[in-house]
């Protein structure tokens, strides 16, 4: 997996092209939220080896775009994004492999009863339609708040919270059905809360 760290060191006395400054800049930006990112990334694929995939395709298409980034606060709020586009690309790219099967996915357990809660979310999370799926992980794990979702899914407040709770009964709906488990409706937010 990419670190930020790996293949960007610049002696003294080096002067630095344009390539080797944006490689230094990406590495900055990079370094605080890379495990973050990267956890971001495998919760939104279906496998964690989707996930690796995704980052990987998703930094390359960030560092080369990186000169168009004119605010460097906003670079989370940008990688999130591109992340999030190359998703959804692959996830377009992905009706045409189910018609062509050509991966080797591991099955899935035998028995749902072997399964411990990490993998059972992963698993659950795995059924939700990828907008949902999204919306949630962002939301749930990341600590997103509402609007902030909006801003980068582009798309209304209110539609935001309709996916966060559709995608909350799916879950509810996918642990009754595949693992037994009842889980105790959450309430979701209050009109005009967000977080």
């Amino acid at each position: 997996m990419l670190r930020p760290n790996h293949g960007l060191n610049v002696s003294r006395g080096h002067r630095m092209t344009m390539s080797e400054s944006t490689h230094v800049r990406f590495q900055r930006l990079l370094e605080p939220i890379h495990d973050r990112a990267v956890v971001f990334a495998r919760a939104v694929c279906r496998s964690r080896a989707d996930g690796d995939d995704l980052f990987q395709e998703a930094v390359l298409r960030a560092l080369d775009k990186l000169p168009a980034l004119r605010d460097d606060g906003a670079f989370r709020f940008w990688l999130y994004r591109v992340i999030i586009s190359v998703h959804r690309n692959r996830y377009k790219r992905a009706f045409w492999r189910r018609l062509i099967p050509m991966d080797t996915e591991p099955a899935a357990p035998e028995s749902t009863a072997e399964v411990g809660g990490a993998e059972r979310m992963r698993l659950a999370l795995a059924d939700l339609p990828h907008d949902q799926r999204e919306a949630l992980v962002l939301f749930e794990l990341e600590g997103w708040k509402v609007e902030e979702l909006a801003e980068l899914l582009g798309i209304s407040v209110s539609a935001v919270k309709s996916r966060l709770v559709r995608g909350r009964e799916r879950l509810r709906t996918i642990y009754t059905r595949k693992f037994g488990i009842e889980a105790a409706p959450r309430t979701s937010l209050p009109i005009g809360e967000t977080r």
